[in-house]
């Protein structure tokens, strides 16, 4: 199949934005997290948020999604845990044109594989954006989803955490694994989920609700219902969505069960209610959650106001990628600082592991000298006060 020159554009334009923006946006923040980690936190989730609107404006602006969204709302600026069915590997990039709407992007981190980390430009931003990156192997994830979790309880800042209890997203080959673990824990096999691996799920519930930094969760169901492109291929050939359905149930933390056991048993009962949803989604006509396609609750962002935002985005990042390219073609030193910048972030991963870990080891040494917790810290003559 031949590679579509709108998907081209859609994925061209998506790296260079995040490859371009990790050196010039990020890169002269990065001294900061020496200083003060929790200011560089704040800072630097302010400009990767500014890049995550780009997605939402190729796809809403330039060609044509839908987004319906039903269900409850966000509470502004509260802290939260969200769980998502895994529809397609582009899922979560969707869930931003929801949280565009609903909440604040520079709000959220997200739960992903280890192996992106070390994609140029994407997982360099990753990588200062503090997401959440694991192996799929408990032994080694704990220790690290525990200290990232510490973490983020100490600085305070308001976080939204996005997880994929289900692991992988929903296929042939992933669908059978999942109906075989059915038959093996006597529970009922799903057509529209996967069921979900809960250990992660709790222990993140426990530790952020001990950690006094969780308000809610937010149990999100994605559907699309024309044209699902499961991976990043299909983009690259044209295949986007016509419509993204997003149905939200916000559940406080109040309601939610105490014990770990108790909490694995809810969330399997929201995966058993996301097969239920899903099945009247697509066997219902219209096809929709909300067969009026309205939200019960209003987004905390007006139309009006999303639709600036978005163009705003498209116009920025397209002078932006122009820009960079007119200065590495014009001025030395814009090139030079072009290669050193590349080199601290290839060199850093290999000697580090990931900007992130390198986070947590000057909080630690901040929070060792000060003998405080949390807080944007003012630093002066080299301490923190």
């Amino acid at each position: 199949m031949a590679v579509s020159v709108r998907g081209l554009y859609f994925v061209v334009t998506l790296f260079l934005g995040s490859f371009f923006g990790s050196i010039f946006m990020l890169g002269p923040v990065l001294p900061l997290m020496l200083l003060s980690p929790a200011w560089y936190r704040w800072i630097t989730d302010r400009i990767v948020a500014t890049w995550l609107t780009l997605p939402v404006s190729l796809l809403e602006l330039v060609f044509g999604v839908k987004v319906v969204i039903t269900g409850d709302g966000f509470i502004p600026g509260e802290r939260s845990v969200i769980i998502m069915n895994h529809r397609t590997r582009l899922d979560w990039m969707f869930l931003w044109c929801c949280l565009l709407r609903c909440s604040y992007l520079r709000l959220e981190k997200i739960c992903l594989k280890a192996a992106l980390k070390a994609v140029p430009g994407f997982g360099w931003a990753m990588q200062v954006a503090c997401f959440v990156f694991i192996h799929r192997r408990w032994d080694v994830d704990k220790k690290h989803m525990e200290n990232m979790l510490d973490y983020f309880c100490d600085i305070r800042e308001p976080l939204q955490l996005l997880l994929f209890p289900e692991g992988t997203d929903l296929t042939e080959n992933t669908k059978a694994k999942s109906d075989v673990f059915a038959v093996q824990n006597n529970l009922p096999k799903f057509e529209y989920v996967l069921h979900p691996r809960t250990t992660g799920f709790t222990f993140i519930v426990d530790m952020l609700r001990k950690g006094e930094n969780l308000d809610a969760i937010h149990d999100i169901t994605v559907a699309y219902p024309k044209n699902i492109p499961q991976t990043e291929r299909h983009i690259i050939l044209g295949h986007f969505p016509r419509e993204i359905h997003f149905h939200v149930h916000r559940f406080p933390v109040s309601s939610l069960p105490t014990s770990s056991s108790d909490l694995e048993s809810w969330c399997r009962e929201r995966w058993a209610e996301k097969e239920v949803r899903l099945r009247d989604f697509y066997s219902g006509q219209p096809r929709a959650f909300d067969r009026e396609g309205t939200a019960q609750v209003p987004p905390c962002k007006s139309e009006l106001r999303v639709a600036l935002i978005k163009a705003a985005s498209l116009l920025y990042w397209t002078s932006f990628i122009t820009m960079c390219f007119t200065g590495l073609w014009l001025w030395v030193p814009f090139r030079l600082y072009f290669l050193v910048m590349i080199s601290v972030y290839v060199g850093q991963q290999k000697l580090i592991g990931g900007l992130e870990l390198l986070e947590l080891a000057c909080h630690r040494y901040w929070k060792s000298e000060s003998g405080t917790v949390g807080g944007k810290n003012k630093v002066l003559d080299g301490k923190i006060e």
